[in-house]
């Protein structure tokens, strides 16, 4: 019989932003402006407002002070290389502006959403990834800008338009979808011309978790700034509901957890992978939180299970009492300079790391929203 670390009931959530205040009281030893960072932030601020515990608050402004001058600069951001991951921490620091009213966050947030006003665009008028992945649409920047897009126009733009936010998700949508399995592929090339793209439709060669993780996140994000009353918001919300009764299908039954690449678990080599399995099931859980799914019983039965299995599948508990999260994809891209085909070879190829922040981040995210089953 293993060890069991504790209970799905216990407070997850609290007992993993303890654990960053202790083991990361710096969250970032590089000095570098990283999406993850503002990934596991976000996790943090969901158990600041859960719980009003002050240290939480403190721990984020900490973060951000060090990277934010009075002026408004920030260390390590060059807009000029119009990368949409650099806009993913603008979310936890619009939150941190409204509970602060500090203007030098206020700042930032202006210039953030100065550079998606400048962002190059592909052919069919969708975000460039960044600007050295010409025409390249990732599902990982529809997480990274296009929520924060919808953010700011609701918050500072009075009679905001959000054709373009729409357009950003059901076109991305469109362009990468497999209409065999329902899932969306990791990028497209819009100019079909990477060595990774498929020649009739860009696609890359696989579906990657973690791409989709992210993309069904940012679905379920946007959807809370939409007007109900907006054609293209009830798109977003069907689009949202095909993709994950597409995940549905191709998950472990075993555990409700997915594969590195979601459609060939079989395959040898392929793993349950905790980054994208925890973001899918945060979801699903903020979807059933938000009324956005159908079934609501079913899906809440789903989700139980796969929360239970990922603790015992990737959740590990140090000497020290540490939350670890286990099985985390290093990293999943394509081009670049280690020429990333995207191909099943390299998706294996990655290292598999622990206590990564693209994991950490999920898994609070989702152990706060489970606190309402328990």
């Amino acid at each position: 019989m293993t060890k069991q670390y504790g209970t799905p009931a216990d407070d997850w959530a609290g007992k993993a932003v303890e654990t960053m205040l202790k083991r990361e009281p710096e969250v970032n030893l590089k000095g570098k402006w990283e999406y993850e960072d503002g990934l596991m932030l976000n996790g943090v601020m969901d158990v600041y407002e859960r719980t009003k515990d002050q240290r939480y608050l403190e721990y984020i402004k900490h973060f951000f002070d060090t990277y934010i001058d009075d002026d408004g600069n920030v260390k390590g951001y060059d807009p000029e290389l119009f990368r949409l991951d650099d806009i993913n921490n603008g979310k936890v620091l619009l939150k941190l502006y409204f509970i602060t009213k500090d203007p030098k966050y206020k700042l930032v947030l202006d210039r953030l959403f100065d550079q998606l006003q400048k962002q190059p665009r592909t052919p069919s008028d969708l975000f460039w990834h960044k600007k050295s992945y010409p025409n390249q649409v990732w599902l990982d920047g529809i997480y990274m800008g296009d929520v924060f897009y919808a953010e700011y126009l609701h918050y500072f733009v009075q009679g905001p338009d959000f054709t373009d936010v729409i357009h950003q998700f059901t076109k991305s949508y469109d362009i990468a979808l497999d209409k065999h399995t329902g899932l969306c592929y990791h990028a497209v090339d819009e100019s079909k011309e990477m060595y990774w793209a498929n020649k009739e439709n860009g696609h890359s060669p696989h579906f990657w978790l973690r791409s989709i993780g992210w993309y069904v996140m940012a679905m379920t994000d946007v959807l809370e700034y939409l007007p109900e009353d907006n054609p293209g918001r009830q798109q977003i919300l069907t689009n949202l509901r095909n993709l994950l009764d597409a995940l549905r299908k191709v998950a472990d039954p075993a555990t409700n957890l997915w594969y590195q690449i979601p459609d060939e678990g079989d395959r040898p080599m392929n793993y349950l992978e905790s980054s994208g399995s925890l973001m899918i099931l945060n979801a699903i859980a903020k979807s059933l939180r938000m009324g956005y799914l159908e079934n609501q019983e079913d899906w809440q039965a789903f989700l139980k299970k796969g929360w239970e299995n990922a603790l015992q599948q990737f959740i590990s508990i140090t000497n020290e009492g540490y939350v670890n999260v286990n099985k985390i994809a290093h990293v999943g891209g394509l081009g670049g300079p280690n020429h990333r085909d995207g191909s099943f070879a390299y998706y294996m190829s990655e290292p598999i790391v622990v206590n990564d922040h693209k994991g950490t981040g999920p898994f609070i995210m989702l152990a706060n929203e489970m606190r309402a089953y328990y």
